[in-house]
């Protein structure tokens, strides 16, 4: 069984078709969507273009998800979000139409699946515990420890921090399937995980970058302009990312 991990499309809907472009090839018996998929320029469109998929699809919900949801439903966001993020969420739940909204909120926050000689697998966006935790390669063991507590898979797949990376804790093996449409990396591209009996591989797929931030800028996303230059022409490196993000865990 072959299992293609797309994690934080993040409405990116140009590096969302690169990706299904080479699934065509992989033939995948599943695509397992991590969460965090219409937060960004695109909302509507990438989920009717998931919609259309011949494959096999199950999905988890991410934070994102969860409060496009809110703010489809005009409820108030959570108080930690800077304005220009209220800002682009509120604008993301006006693109729903009411089907988009509700698949959304039935979405589950995790999903076990058997994978032959690697054994039980567990999806969850961000820890086994809640949507929002955050982890990364510079994360302290004792930390780690405590935010996989109690987790008895064998493996954990995750994303939340857009990068692609592994960590053990215990007997777990914890896998960071990276991000299609915000990606951390030493280089921009659509960033997933493919699992298959034999083990996992991190896959990178490139894109008309150019030709992405064109669609982005005329999107009418309150924050296409940054979204173009910072998360598709160019993006931060992993290491950046996981400096700014242990900073912001420490201030939590």
């Amino acid at each position: 069984m072959k299992i293609a991990a797309l994690y934080d499309i993040h409405g990116n809907l140009p590096a969302l078709e690169a990706v299904l472009n080479e699934l065509e090839e992989i033939e995948p018996d599943l695509v397992v969507l991590g969460g965090d998929i219409v937060s960004g320029p695109f909302p509507r469109q990438t989920l009717e273009r998931l919609q259309q998929l011949d494959l096999r699809v199950r999905a988890i919900r991410g934070n994102g998800d969860r409060e496009a949801v809110l703010a489809f439903d005009g409820l108030p966001l959570p108080s930690h979000m800077s304005e220009e993020g209220q800002a682009a969420t509120n604008w993301v739940g006006r693109q729903l139409e009411q089907i988009q909204r509700d698949y959304l909120a039935s979405l589950p926050e995790s999903l076990t699946l058997p994978l032959e000689e690697q054994g039980e697998i567990f999806f969850c966006h961000a820890t086994p515990h809640n949507d929002e935790d955050i982890f990364t390669p510079l994360t302290s063991q004792e930390r780690l420890d405590t935010l996989f507590a109690n987790t008895a898979h064998p493996i954990v797949i995750c994303g939340h921090t857009h990068m692609q990376f592994e960590r053990q804790t215990g007997n777990t093996r914890i896998i960071n399937a990276g991000s299609v449409g915000m990606p951390y990396a030493e280089s921009p591209g659509a960033y997933w995980l493919l699992l298959t009996p034999e083990g996992h591989e991190f896959r990178q797929t490139e894109y008309d970058l150019e030709a992405a931030a064109q669609q982005v800028r005329e999107s009418g996303y309150p924050q296409a302009q940054d979204f173009a230059n910072e998360n598709i022409l160019k993006i931060p490196t992993a290491t950046e990312a996981a400096e700014f993000f242990e900073q912001l865990a420490a201030s939590r």
